[in-house]
């Protein structure tokens, strides 16, 4: 008897075994459908995160640097009243950067507010109102879906334009078009010139999606005089970033007269420091998960034993009387594995039809993806699961002795 006919009948033995003893089987399974959920929906909401983040980095860029005030990745109390101490970055750290700086590409400095938003009777609380200049549109990356992007002179001349997200457009003219209609934001009206490209990822929940950017000019006159800024700073490629960062920094310290040794009162910021973070978080939130999941995984597997146990002693006489007519140990051994990875797989299979509609719902107030990869992994756990804790039921029916076992009543 060759390997595959082993496996085949096997196969047929195991399903023939599992459903004579339905609702064992089942019960059996519980265990492993609780650590099989737990892994797949850990993996889904980690893969939905990092494709969210990594949509909203590349539609960005990684060769932008950020100047503020504070370091995004403030890690301790020490260094955020540290961060309180720098000063404000201002206009006059604006202009010279823009005099200075010969490998930037793009300089576009950017403040923000939430403003409150009208279109005839529909508004919209809790928007995000960017102020800034026509370099915007390099060092965001952002295309546009209809109309156009700030101009020069309108942000020179601080003329009431503006152009809308994705989400504000539909949200407050529903199928109509935007394009030349005025919204009014704070009680002063603004001509829409042009609707962004829906960004998706991080964007949803105040985002780019969320946004009216207008020009910078205005918005000093309308909502802020004296707003602290952001500049983000475009090198000329990817491969000069290193050097425009260097050159960046020594053109503010020497603005803002910092002495040789002392630290800088500014934070210059790059999109790979929120890659790295999220990267640690993720592994500290998988080692977590994988953690509950062994325990789940471990608790199912010994019930999975036991009942393997119970299922070789019941069947101690089929067994002899198998081995009395040629049936090889291996062979045994390997009907009773089949056995105990398809009660597993089954307990996989009920977890991932849990967990196919439980994404769906977590799609709706975080990025979830249940893709091919992690239903495979799902599989393999159940299968391997199976495997690892029938093997010992399993040895030691391969191990009996037939006559021993014919005996057995």
């Amino acid at each position: 008897m060759n390997f595959l006919t082993e496996l085949r009948e096997g196969l047929s033995i195991s399903w023939g075994a599992i459903r004579a003893n339905k609702l064992r089987s089942v019960l059996t399974t519980l265990g492993i459908v609780i650590g099989i959920l737990t892994v797949t929906m850990m993996g889904t909401a980690i893969e939905g995160l990092n494709n969210a983040l990594m949509r909203s980095v590349s539609s960005i860029g990684t060769d932008v640097l950020y100047v503020s005030r504070f370091n995004w990745l403030i890690m301790s109390y020490q260094d955020w009243l540290n961060a309180m101490k720098n000063p404000d970055i201002t206009r006059d750290d604006i202009d010279a950067l823009e005099r200075q700086m010969t490998l930037a590409s793009a300089i576009a400095p950017v403040v923000d507010d939430d403003e409150p938003v009208k279109y005839k009777r529909r508004g919209s609380s809790g928007v995000s109102v960017l102020g800034t200049t026509e370099q915007y549109q390099f060092t965001s990356g952002f295309t546009l879906t209809s109309g156009r992007f700030l101009s020069a002179a309108e942000c020179d001349n601080a003329r009431p334009v503006c152009v809308l997200g994705a989400d504000v457009a539909t949200n407050l003219f529903r199928n109509e078009l935007p394009l030349g209609e005025k919204i009014l934001i704070a009680r002063r009206e603004f001509e829409v010139v042009g609707v962004l490209e829906k960004q998706g990822g991080f964007s949803d929940s105040g985002g780019a999606d969320n946004s009216i950017i207008v020009p910078l000019s205005e918005f000093i006159y309308v909502f802020d005089e004296h707003p602290d800024y952001t500049i983000q700073v475009k090198a000329n490629s990817l491969d000069q970033l290193d050097d425009t960062k260097e050159e960046l920094r020594a053109v503010l310290r020497r603005f803002r007269h910092i002495a040789p040794g002392d630290p800088d009162n500014f934070a210059i910021n790059q999109q790979e420091e929120f890659l790295e973070l999220f990267h640690r978080i993720a592994g500290t939130i998988g080692g977590i998960g994988l953690f509950i999941t062994g325990l789940a995984l471990f608790v199912g597997g010994i019930g999975i034993m036991n009942i393997m146990f119970v299922s070789v002693a019941e069947r101690t006489r089929e067994i002899g009387v198998r081995k009395a007519i040629g049936a090889k140990n291996r062979t045994i051994l390997l009907q009773f594995l089949i056995e105990a990875a398809c009660i597993c797989l089954i307990g996989g299979v009920i977890a991932l039809l849990i967990a196919w509609p439980a994404t769906f719902f977590l799609n709706k107030m975080m990025p979830a993806s249940l893709s091919p990869s992690i239903v495979g992994i799902a599989l393999l756990v159940s299968a391997l699961t199976g495997i690892l804790s029938g093997f010992f039921p399993a040895w030691r029916a391969a191990r009996m002795n037939p006559v021993d076992a014919l005996r057995n009543e």
